[in-house]
């Protein structure tokens, strides 16, 4: 069961750049920077109540924020959902008939387990499932 908004994914060229305007423009505060190696991108959390802002910046030019960013540049690339079961939000929604880009979910940051669901069957909002817990195998 989804439980409430849990992050916006907003893809940058530069998080070091763009985290003046949230720091000194909005006065949030940046919580954490991590690396996820798996999806090739950089992440920098900013807490804004219950929400999070998420920076995500390339890790090299050939990874999916990187084609993000020469397609459309700057801005909003994702929403996402906090779900109770990742896995069993993703079964509900492949069955309600929306395209999954990920069938089970896949480690995110901060340790979340994550995944996607296309666009096309979004009504063009890429989003995403996110939880904690286990992988599963």
């Amino acid at each position: 069961m989804l439980q409430k908004i849990d992050h916006i994914g907003i893809a940058v060229h530069s998080i070091s750049q763009a985290r003046v305007f949230y720091e000194q423009a909005l006065g949030l505060h940046c919580e954490q920077i991590e690396e996820i190696p798996s999806q090739q991108v950089r992440t920098a959390f900013f807490v804004l109540g219950e929400t999070k802002i998420e920076l995500l910046e390339p890790m090299n030019e050939n990874g999916p924020i990187a084609k993000f960013l020469q397609r459309q540049g700057e801005g909003v690339h994702h929403i996402a959902y906090r779900s109770d079961n990742a896995a069993t939000q993703l079964e509900k929604a492949e069955k309600a008939g929306c395209r999954l880009i990920n069938t089970i979910p896949i480690p995110g940051a901060g340790g979340q387990q994550i995944g996607f669901l296309h666009p096309k069957s979004t009504h063009g909002v890429l989003t995403e499932i996110c939880s904690t817990g286990q992988i599963p195998a």
